[in-house]
C-alpha cells in the first residue's frame, strides 16, 4: 500500500483511542487509512455533496467513531453464525461509504458491497477502494431493488430509510439465515411496531459513541421462522 497523505485525523491520538474504548486493535496501517479515507471525505466534500459534516473532527466522531462503534456487534453476530472469516455484507444507501468503508478497513476478511443511487456516491467508493487499498470494498451504482441476489448474510444500513422500507427493498437479497443490521439514532418504537409479520427483531442494541453525546443504537432483524 503506497504511503498515504498527512491529515489533520488523529493528530492527538484520539481516533485510536476511541477505537480502544470501543474494544477495537486498530494497526498503524489500519489508522493510516481510516485517515487517508477521512481526508478524502472531506476533500471530495468540498465538490459534492457526500455528507453534511464537513470538519475533520466532525468526521472523526460523527461518523468514524459512529461506525467503528458497530464493529464489535457485528463480529459477534458474525461469529454466532460461523461467518467470521468470510463476511459478505452489503451497505444499502451507503452515501460516503458509511459503514462500508470502515467495516472494509477494520475487517480486510469480509466482501463489502455499497450500494446507492447516486453516481457520484458510487464513484467515490471506487476511489476510496483504489486510493486506500481495500481490494474487498466495492461500489454498486444502482436501485438496491435491482441488484441480482449474491445473496448477503448482513445488511447494513445507516440513515437510510424507515425499517419497513429497508427489509422491503432487500428482502430478496439477504441470505438464508441472515441479519439486517440497522443503525439508528434513538429506537425507533413505530418503525419495529410496523415491520411486517414474517421479520422480527430479536434485539435492540444501545451504542455508546465516543466523544458523541446522542442515542445510537443497532436494530437487529431476521426472518421469522417459519
Amino acid at each position: 500500500m503506497s504511503p498515504h497523505p498527512s491529515s489533520p485525523l488523529d493528530a492527538d491520538g484520539s481516533l485510536n483511542d476511541a477505537a480502544q474504548s470501543l474494544g477495537l486493535t486498530l494497526s498503524a496501517p489500519q489508522l493510516a487509512q481510516l485517515q487517508h479515507y477521512a481526508a478524502q471525505l472531506e476533500r471530495w466534500n468540498r465538490v459534492y455533496n457526500l455528507t453534511a459534516i464537513r470538519d475533520p473532527r466532525g468526521i472523526q466522531v460523527q461518523h468514524l467513531h459512529d461506525c467503528l462503534a458497530v464493529v464489535e456487534p457485528l463480529r459477534r453476530q458474525a461469529a454466532e453464525r460461523g461467518w467470521s472469516a468470510n463476511l459478505a455484507v452489503l451497505d444499502v444507501g451507503s452515501g460516503g461509504g458509511l459503514p462500508g468503508a470502515v467495516l472494509a478497513v477494520v475487517e480486510p476478511g469480509w466482501s463489502v458491497t455499497c450500494v446507492d443511487t447516486v453516481a457520484k456516491k458510487a464513484m467515490f467508493i471506487r476511489q476510496v477502494s483504489a486510493e486506500v487499498g481495500l481490494p474487498n470494498l466495492r461500489a454498486e451504482h444502482a436501485r438496491v431493488e435491482n441488484l441480482a441476489p449474491k445473496p448477503w448474510q448482513v445488511i447494513t444500513s445507516r440513515a437510510f430509510a424507515s425499517l419497513v422500507d429497508f427489509v422491503g427493498l432487500t428482502r430478496e437479497l439477504l441470505a438464508p439465515g441472515g441479519v439486517w443490521m440497522a443503525m439508528k439514532g434513538k429506537v425507533p418504537d413505530d418503525e419495529i411496531a410496523a415491520l411486517p409479520a414474517d421479520v422480527e427483531v430479536f434485539h435492540v442494541e444501545p451504542l455508546s459513541v465516543p466523544g458523541l453525546d446522542a442515542q445510537r443504537c443497532i436494530v437487529w432483524m431476521r426472518r421469522r421462522p417459519a
